[in-house]
């Protein structure tokens, strides 16, 4: 009998084992068969999780961030113990023990799937790292078969303490915030140290069901979370009874229930200049490295003149939409039913937010229209009302140009001297558009960008995206060519009729004044902006030359030979304009113009430094008293330093006698160029002083005409006035420095004639000349063009005859013929 129930007991032993070794066989069959091609867990080691770029202003202070996954990477080292424990007691009370796995958590999953539930985690906080980083997150047996060999052998190959970091800086945790550091920010805007007990618990409760998770829309949920991982950190050992129960009874306060300041509050609102960098470094670096690369950028922005360079350009868009007094509005609406809560529907309506001009512009809803007055909620503020007598600029009554539940902007008008409120002012985003760039001429620093009235009513960056014809702004570069040609600022040009046989008909170009006056020094040509002058100048240096000087200098990529482009009709950006112009003011040497200092990865390595000049003294301990470090610069020469500086006094004219007088009054010396284009569809000035060049230009995005009263010097130079007068007080200014090589001699700007050393008058101007040149009486050029009637010439002033040899820009000697010149004279050899 005993033999027979040991040969029981012998049979089943035997197949207790077999089916164990079975299992096993099986089990490992399996194993082997999906560890065959899992991916390579070594890379982990050298993981870089991606993390948001951020744009730093000089100061340091943030003032933009790109990201695709809002995530700030920190290292294990960095984040609390106690951010630490609390998911660690919400996730995976063993961690630090288990081998990457937790048999007792899988065995209790299988159980429930056998019983037909949903399969579910059970997971290790080492196989979510294994889930998010190498498999997916599909839920399958065959995933976490995989999830088990990766995590055995991922705790072969990292620390605790590095897989850990790894699920803290990758997990989703809601609100767009991805690892800790960003989720503590999101809902607290604390740093990881400053959370408490009770947040850092929150926190831990997040990776389950995040979005269900939310502190105010599910807040019961919310906090019954938050206690769980409490207890588990009480439990674990991780906090003690008092710090539990004070914790446990604690409000769960968070930015999304208004108990803290946003995060963003403190962060500007994305505005042209941020947005550009984006573009560049996007372009630069590719969109990917941009938005994950955990970039740190250091803008050449100066906030303070931003903000100016904003209102002065919005503030001339408005003045002329004004001036047409028609009403637009947003147009935009809200439903009347939902106007018994107008506040929620309005913070759904997408309109601009971000106006500062005078005061804030707030989105508010009309509520009721009267005949004296209109009644409006105001986003944030309550209803108001606005009075008749502020429509006074628009054609029409409320009733003609309002209705129940139309959006439209409004600001506060107050009093200058003490900031009271006045009354409530309607305000419309203008129809017309334009842009304003300013840049140190040294460094092409760009000090301030706005690319049009408003970022959040329209992204297109009219400095650096529109291309748009400068008209008149573009004659300097004319100009330049002629001066380094053997021309002087006393060199006498026809201003007569031109005809122009084109493939397109006849042209006849003609000055903006409909008149001519006859035979004219290089000075007054460029400060009264002569066009016939201009034309006839290109005609005589070449439109090769003159589009040499205009690639040259950056203004275009490739120009065409049409003499028309001398007036410029071909297309450029105010950004590249303003650039070539800072080239005028430093002397003539190449500038690069930049919106960002320097980019540092995210280990703080510099990739880009924009500034490649060198500091000779800066190694030495210390330097004589009043001595500065010597700083040298490679910047390659665009055109003359003489050629330059003659320019640059020939722009000071525009100013002080020309198309731009009276509109610009600094403090400093101030040169600069008017545009118009033709039928007045873009208006320009751009100008500079010994240290900062700005432009700005004024047009409707889809061109027409701004109107038989608008002109460059009327609308644009007023911005570039308003923003330089701050710019000055800030930066200060200088005059312009003269190079060497040259003299100063006295001649008559209306008839370039020299003059004694001792004159003085209207007429006088001191110009300088290259040595052994001098301006010489009866030398006119027409370009060859035929002249249309009799036009009067200017006496000589000083008698001779013979020729005159000049020195041009390229160091080349020109001979001229000094002998006087009559109309007779002037025939179409081009040169007398």
């Amino acid at each position: 009998m005993m033999r027979f129930i040991l040969s029981i007991f012998g049979s089943l032993f035997t197949l207790v084992t077999m089916g164990v070794l079975a299992v096993a066989l099986t089990i490992g069959a399996i194993f082997w068969m999906y560890g065959a091609d899992l991916p390579d867990t070594d890379q982990l080691s050298s993981y870089q999780p991606p993390t948001i770029s951020r744009i730093y202003s000089g100061k340091g202070e943030i003032i933009d961030e790109f990201a695709e996954e809002r995530r700030l990477f920190t290292p294990a080292e960095d984040i609390p113990d106690l951010v630490k424990h609390a998911f660690i007691s919400a996730e995976d009370k063993n961690f630090y023990t288990h081998q990457g796995y937790d048999p007792r958590g899988i065995a209790a999953a299988a159980i429930d799937a056998a019983r037909g539930g949903d399969l579910r985690g059970a997971s290790t906080i080492t196989q979510q790292v294994m889930k998010n980083f190498l498999l997916g997150g599909e839920r399958s047996a065959e995933r976490k078969v995989k999830e088990l060999i990766l995590a055995s052998r991922i705790e072969e190959t990292l620390s605790k303490d590095k897989i850990l970091e790894l699920y803290l800086n990758e997990i989703y945790l809601g609100q767009n915030s991805y690892g800790v550091t960003a989720a503590a920010q999101t809902y607290f805007n604390k740093a990881l140290d400053e959370l408490s007990v009770a947040e850092a618990a929150y926190l831990g409760a997040l990776p389950q069901r995040p979005a269900y998770t939310h502190p105010v829309r599910n807040r019961e949920f919310a906090i019954s979370r938050r206690n769980y991982v409490l207890r588990e950190m009480w439990e674990n050992g991780y906090i003690d009874e008092e710090a539990y129960r004070t914790a446990r009874v604690a409000p769960l306060l968070s930015v999304q229930s208004d108990d803290f300041d946003s995060f963003r509050s403190e962060i500007p609102p994305r505005d042209y200049f941020t947005d550009e960098i984006r573009r560049q470094l996007s372009r630069d670096y590719g969109e990917g490295e941009f938005f994950s690369g955990g970039l740190s950028v250091r803008a050449t922005i100066d906030e303070e003149l931003q903000k100016v360079a904003a209102e002065s350009l919005r503030q001339a868009l408005e003045q002329y939409d004004r001036g047409i007094g028609r009403w637009r509005g947003t147009g935009k609406s809200i439903e009347a039913e939902r106007l018994d809560t107008w506040q929620d529907a309005l913070a759904e309506v997408n309109v601009a937010r971000d106006i500062e001009l005078e005061n804030t512009w707030y989105p508010a809803v009309v509520l009721e229209i009267g005949d004296e007055s209109m009644r409006v909620g105001v986003e944030g503020q309550g209803e108001q009302s606005i009075p008749r007598d502020d429509i006074s600029w628009i054609r029409g009554s409320f009733a003609d140009n309002f209705e129940r539940g139309d959006v439209v902007h409004v600001r506060q008008m107050t009093n200058d001297d003490d900031g009271s409120l006045i009354r409530w002012t309607l305000r419309q985003v203008p129809q017309v558009q334009g842009a304003f760039v300013a840049m140190d001429v040294d460094t092409g620093r760009v000090l301030a960008m706005q690319g049009g009235f408003s970022y959040q009513h329209s992204v297109f960056n009219r400095a650096t995206q529109a291309t748009r014809q400068p008209g008149s702004s573009f004659k300097p570069f004319v100009y330049a060519a002629a001066l380094d040609s053997g021309f002087s600022p006393a060199t006498i040009v026809v201003d007569a009729p031109i005809e122009i046989n084109t493939p397109q008909g006849l042209w006849r170009p003609k000055n903006y004044s409909n008149r001519f006056y006859g035979p004219t020094p290089l000075r007054t040509g460029i400060e009264q902006s002569r066009n016939l002058m201009t034309v006839r100048l290109a005609q005589e240096v070449g439109m090769n030359i003159v589009a040499s000087y205009a690639e040259r200098f950056g203004v275009y990529d490739r120009m065409g030979g049409y003499l028309s482009a001398s007036l410029g009709s071909e297309e450029t950006t105010l950004y590249k304009m303003v650039a070539a112009y800072s080239m005028f003011a430093n002397g003539g040497e190449r500038v690069a113009p930049t919106l960002v200092d320097r980019v540092q990865d995210r280990y703080g390595r510099t990739v880009y430094r924009h500034d490649q000049r060198e500091c000779l003294d800066c190694q030495v301990a210390s330097l004589e008293p009043g001595l500065g470090p010597r700083i040298a610069s490679e910047r390659e020469r665009v055109i003359d330093a003489i050629t330059a500086y003659q320019l640059t006094s020939m722009m000071v004219g525009v100013v002080e006698r020309g198309t731009a007088k009276g509109k610009v009054n600094l403090s400093v010396p101030v040169a600069g160029k008017t545009g118009t284009t033709n039928d007045a569809k873009d208006v320009w000035f751009v100008g500079f002083t010994s240290n900062i060049a700005a432009g700005c230009y004024i047009g409707f995005d889809q061109p027409r005409s701004l109107g038989s009263n608008a002109s460059g010097g009327g609308m644009c130079a007023p911005v570039f006035n308003r923003f330089m007068q701050e710019a000055t007080a800030k930066y200060g200014g200088g005059a312009f420095e003269v190079p060497p090589g040259g003299h100063f001699i006295k001649i008559d700007r209306f008839t370039g004639a020299r003059l004694s050393d001792t004159a003085a008058g209207e007429n006088v101007i001191a110009e300088y000349f290259r040595l052994g040149e001098e301006p010489m009486f009866g030398v006119a050029f027409d370009g060859g063009f035929a002249m249309g009637a009799n036009l009067p010439l200017f006496e000589e002033a000083s008698g001779g005859s013979g020729a005159q040899q000049v020195q041009n820009g390229r160091g080349n000697t020109v001979v001229i013929p000094q002998d006087k010149a009559t109309f007779g004279s002037l025939s179409s050899g081009g040169l007398y």
